[in-house]
């Protein structure tokens, strides 16, 4: 299934929240002729007033009612812990045979707290694409975001199967890999692939934060690569992160244990001055650096 200028997946596709995932989807979806018109609804004015000015949608308002009620996709683009207020807000106002899918990196949650709410007769298609900045809002949105990269949707077992192919087709046609995976699993392995990265990295960077003022100064004017990465995290969006970690808990904090086991282990190799031990361990965690520089995530 694939969606041209002249026969689109969707006649109108509805993003409520337009920061840089909406955007980017936006841009991506007019760019390949996915959708005959895309809207967007946002709580500000001058938020829907920027995606206007850069042509990320053809029509915004701050009124979610009117913006999904003649959608034929609405995307929820919103910190993960809003998801469920979203859905009961626009619930009796989408259309008979519409899809609600969302991109939050957390599914046993999001999913709980929008069902309850699903109209009847309207499919909802979890997903989530693995892709992103440290930048947010819709100016740093770019129709390339999610070339090459993963979309994993986790759709329930009674969501219509057409529904499912045209959100896949819809993530294939703007160059991403789409899989599909139970919503506990993937918050199992979102869980150490990126909420436990993200916590170590702001983490770090309180840490130096916290330090004194000389040496604080030091720690930015020298930083190497790998400080400078931990920044580039620890510079992500703060409510969609605390969000991101209040609705995975469970799988974050058994995950955080695992890491804090393993690092204590390492200190206890260098407190102990077992280089060999050490020198095991970069080396076999070194084979991941190379794996997924051969699947192209690097």
């Amino acid at each position: 299934m694939t969606g041209s200028a002249e026969t689109p997946l969707f006649g109108t596709v509805a993003f409520v929240g337009i920061g840089l995932i909406g955007a980017s989807l936006s841009l991506a979806i007019r760019r390949h002729g996915l959708a005959a018109r895309t809207v967007a609804t946002a709580r500000r004015q001058e938020t829907l007033d920027t995606a206007l000015r850069l042509g990320i949608v053809d029509a915004a308002s701050t009124d979610m009612a009117e913006t999904v009620a003649d959608a034929d996709l609405v995307m929820v683009c919103v910190p993960v812990g809003a998801s469920g207020a979203v859905m009961r807000a626009m619930a009796p106002h989408l259309k008979p045979g519409a899809i609600v899918s969302d991109v939050g990196s957390v599914k046993c949650a999001v999913i709980a707290d929008m069902l309850p709410h699903l109209p009847e007769g309207v499919a909802l298609v979890p997903g989530h694409p693995l892709a992103g900045t440290e930048f947010s809002g819709p100016e740093a949105g770019f129709a390339e975001l999610f070339e090459q990269r993963w979309c994993v949707l986790t759709p329930l077992p009674h969501t219509p199967k057409d529904a499912v192919e045209r959100v896949a087709a819809m993530w294939r046609a703007v160059g991403s890999n789409v899989d599909t995976m139970d919503p506990e699993h993937h918050d199992r392995v979102l869980a150490i692939t990126s909420h436990l990265p993200h916590l170590i990295a702001y983490t770090i960077v309180g840490t130096a934060t916290d330090l004194g003022a000389d040496l604080k100064q030091e720690v930015i004017k020298y930083s190497a690569s790998g400080f400078r990465d931990f920044t580039r995290i620890a510079a992500s969006d703060p409510v969609m992160w605390r969000d991101v970690f209040l609705n995975n808990k469970e799988a974050v904090l058994e995950v955080l244990q695992r890491f804090t086991e393993d690092l204590t282990a390492l200190q206890r190799a260098i407190r102990r001055g077992e280089g060999d031990t050490l020198e095991r361990h970069f080396t076999r965690t070194r084979a991941i650096r190379r794996g997924i520089i051969d699947a192209k995530q690097a």
